[in-house]
């Protein structure tokens, strides 16, 4: 069986920005919310949400069909700092001790 030789999805000789003003914004904004969302059920219920799969849904939306803009390394950077915003809810949910409302 003869092989393919590899084709990458952005070639090495094409510069694309990653790190713009609107995917450190946008992720900063998903960070904040999936935080929030998480820090509330982690106190309430005990568990949280992966926010991974979330946030590179909603970036791939808003930068693709709002802004009319298709990068994919802007897609990864939103999703990146989104997911990393429940990771320190988590972090820190789990390891301060909260009394929640409803405990006794």
């Amino acid at each position: 069986m003869e092989e393919k030789p590899f084709k990458p999805f952005i070639p090495s000789d094409r510069i694309l920005p990653e790190l713009t003003p609107i995917s450190l914004c946008l992720g900063l904004v998903l960070a904040v919310l999936f935080r929030a969302a998480n820090a509330y059920l982690g106190v309430q219920i005990g568990l949280t949400i992966s926010a991974s799969i979330p946030a590179a849904v909603i970036s791939m939306r808003i930068i693709r069909v709002v802004m009319k803009r298709d990068s994919i390394l802007e897609n990864n950077m939103v999703q990146t700092i989104g997911s990393a915003g429940e990771s320190i809810a988590g972090g820190a949910i789990f390891t301060f001790p909260f009394r929640s409302s409803s405990a006794v």
